[in-house]
């Protein structure tokens, strides 16, 4: 039976998610069996696994630290928020019903059976399962049934580690305020702090580091510093946009819908050097641009209300009547449709909603979810594509006569997939990961107007960060006592 370690943290964002990977990576390299393990997760950003289900983005990001395809055991619980006070339920990688946050309290007994179904299957298999907690322990609202924190370590006898973002300042109330606020059994279960995003001389921190261990007993087993450059997939915050760069051959614009899904589908045009990428969120102007990208949704009719009430179609009519590109993905490809129709209220209220209308196609929202990982060719037939499909929602009507993709069977069938409008302007497809295939990338922003345009391997930017984060936690933990006391290694 396999050894297990959990990672918490005193607020969402402290770093749980880098410090799972970073431990998974260097047990991997150390040629343990391990694999990361998140009991639940809230998140748009989700990822379709090996076994066709759906995860968090951020476990298919520790399941390639530890060099394993994504599985859905490694993330039972997946809440997708819908509204501010509704979600989407999904249970070992499928959706099982739309809850409000009263009735999931009631059903999490139920989901915490999953949660332990899936836990005890990884146990057969791995020798260290890692383990990530959700926001913090120490949320009192949250702490009866708990099943993403303090209520799964319990039920498993899994021991654990408290991890706070000293960048936001104030951690020794974090780390002192959350050790508190906790159970004594609890509090017993905590066999140390690490101490995240540090910058500047360590030596001035040791006294702090001293004052902490006197007062609560527990030791400080790293202090991680701010690593710059990490390019990993975001659990669900946005990155900032960066700075301008010098001699950028295209300007890229994606719009900030509130339930925005799946936002890395981006992070190669965000990192490229050869593209200037902007977010725009409420309230701002979309900039002068040559491509504008309408991302997936989580409620795509509510987001297009949002999207007009910002003026964003006018500003989208404005940019094509100056030969500017426009693509939509998934939930954005809709919304360049004609009507969208949700029938049984699957993502809000049932009604029919009008789209943009720059594709003649309509969508009718269906209760089946569609996850596929996909494999194929751009248009033009000879560029290679890969990405996933994940979706409610079935798509017709003329302009699907022009496919944008075409997605390979088993058989080598090649089928059509999304849409290019007659005058070449407009884009749409269900697949996300687009831009994730380097080939693809290039070739779509030619189609935009770009020459000559630089490759970049996501995925090689992944693994070396990962090898960089591993390296550096590696210099920062003090990993013999977590093999012996803890893991048993």
């Amino acid at each position: 039976m396999s050894n297990s370690i959990m990672i918490q943290g005193t607020t969402s964002d402290a770093g749980k998610t880098t410090l799972v990977a970073a431990l998974c990576r260097i047990l991997k390299n150390r040629g343990v069996s391990v694999v990361p393990f998140k009991p639940q997760n809230m998140a748009l950003n989700s990822a379709v696994t090996i076994d066709g289900g759906e995860i968090g983005r951020a476990q298919a990001l520790q399941a390639q630290a530890a060099g394993l395809q994504p599985h859905t055991d490694m993330n039972p619980i997946l809440i997708k928020p819908t509204s501010d006070t509704k979600a989407q339920i999904i249970i070992q990688g499928r959706a099982v019903s739309d809850m409000d946050a009263a009735v999931y309290h009631d059903y999490k007994t139920r989901a915490m059976d999953a949660v332990l179904d899936s836990y005890r299957r990884l146990q057969n298999q791995y020798d260290v399962i890692v383990v990530e907690g959700a926001g913090s322990p120490a949320e009192i609202n949250l702490r009866d049934r708990d099943i993403a924190n303090m209520g799964f370590a319990e039920a498993v006898d899994c021991p654990v580690i408290i991890i706070a973002d000293i960048d936001r300042g104030g951690v020794f109330a974090h780390l002192v305020g959350t050790l508190d606020l906790l159970s004594p059994s609890e509090q017993n279960r905590v066999i140390g702090f690490v101490i995240n995003r540090f910058r500047g001389d360590l030596s001035l921190l040791q006294s702090g580091l001293d004052w902490l261990e006197q007062k609560t007993g527990k030791p400080v087993l790293g202090v991680i510093p701010y690593i710059h450059g990490l390019v990993l997939d975001a659990e669900d915050a946005l990155e900032r946009n960066v700075a301008t760069k010098a001699n950028t051959k295209i300007r890229v614009a994606v719009l900030v819908f509130p339930r925005i899904s799946n936002h890395n589908d981006f992070d190669v045009l965000r990192l490229h050097p050869d593209v200037e990428f902007f977010w725009v969120g409420p309230e701002q102007v979309i900039p002068p641009v040559d491509l504008i990208i309408l991302p997936g949704s989580k409620n795509v009719r509510a987001d297009l209300h949002f999207l007009r009430a910002q003026g964003w179609d006018k500003s989208i009519a404005k940019h094509l009547r100056y030969g500017g590109k426009v693509i939509g993905i998934c939930g954005g490809m809709q919304m360049l449709g004609e009507s969208i129709d949700d029938p049984l209220g699957v993502e809000d209220i049932p009604g029919d909603t009008p789209g943009l209308g720059y594709l003649e196609l309509s969508t009718e929202l269906t209760a089946e979810k569609i996850l596929r990982q996909q494999e194929g060719v751009l248009w033009d037939l000879t560029t290679p594509i890969q990405g996933y499909e994940i979706h409610c929602g079935v798509s017709s009507g003329a302009a699907l006569s022009r496919p944008a993709v075409y997605f390979k069977t088993v058989d080598n069938l090649k089928v059509p997939d999304g849409a290019v409008s007659v005058d070449e302007q407009v884009m749409g497809t269900y697949l996300h990961g687009l831009f994730d295939s380097k080939e693809a990338c290039s070739a779509i922003l030619g189609w935009c107007g770009a020459e000559n345009i630089v490759v970049i391997d996501l995925n090689q930017l992944r693994e070396q960060a990962l090898d960089k984060l591993a390296a550096c936690v590696l210099e920062s933990i003090n990993m013999e006592a977590l093999n012996m006391e803890v893991l048993g290694l």
